[in-house]
């Protein structure tokens, strides 16, 4: 089937990777590198950030759980440091691209496992920043937010939900996430998954998904 329509995660596609953010708030505190993804890891469904995202609480339960499962694993660290390091830096080359596929006529759909905190779809820490996102989230035919549809990644029903917005099937739809868990069930519904590492390996393989040439400034 022909290639129709792009589909990006937000945060660490188009922005710089949370992860980043998080070890430099590691280093920062003294905590162990990859603290914060250690803590997420546990009960990865159930636990403080996954009910966040799906706006089950909000940020100052949030702030007391994620504390909780800090301690837990032998460090102190509140949840509200967590969010405030979590926009990232935004991927110029990554804005034009979409503008490019929009001029070739591809659909963009944007789905973001996000948390209801901050200013905005990319959770902005300043009004600039989130004027910044919202532009970029302009672009897309149709964004879908995990803490606005009570759905996270990697449920296939928030897949689902975007190809039925779209009208498309998921063999028509490249993917794009920097998390693999997050890219297989997209793989599995019919989807080119490709595996985020950086802006430029992304603009790579996703020129080699379309035959297309992305430029890396």
């Amino acid at each position: 089937m022909t290639v129709t329509t792009v589909i990006f995660d937000f945060g660490g596609v188009i922005t710089s990777s949370p992860f980043e953010a998080f070890n430099r708030l590691e280093d920062e505190r003294g905590l162990p590198r990859d603290f914060v993804r250690r803590v997420n890891a546990v009960d990865p469904d159930g636990n403080a950030w996954a009910k966040f995202e799906r706006a089950e609480i909000d940020a100052a339960a949030f702030d007391a759980l994620f504390a909780a499962e800090a301690r837990a694993l032998g460090h102190e660290l509140a949840g509200e440091a967590v969010l405030a390091v979590l926009a990232g830096a935004v991927r110029p080359a990554m804005v034009a691209a979409l503008d490019t596929l929009k001029a070739a006529g591809f659909k963009l759909g944007c789905i973001t496992n996000n948390v209801p905190s901050g200013k905005g779809a990319g959770m902005a820490q300043s009004d600039s920043k989130a004027a910044e996102v919202a532009a970029i989230l302009a672009r897309f035919d149709h964004v879908i937010e995990s803490s606005k549809v009570g759905v996270r990644k990697p449920d296939p029903a928030i897949y689902r939900m975007m190809c039925d917005a779209l009208g498309v099937e998921p063999a028509a739809c490249v993917y794009l996430d920097d998390l693999g868990i997050n890219c297989k069930p997209a793989a599995q519904l019919g989807m080119r998954a490709i595996k985020v590492t950086s802006g430029e390996q992304a603009l790579k393989d996703l020129g080699t998904a379309l035959n297309m040439e992305f430029s890396h400034p």
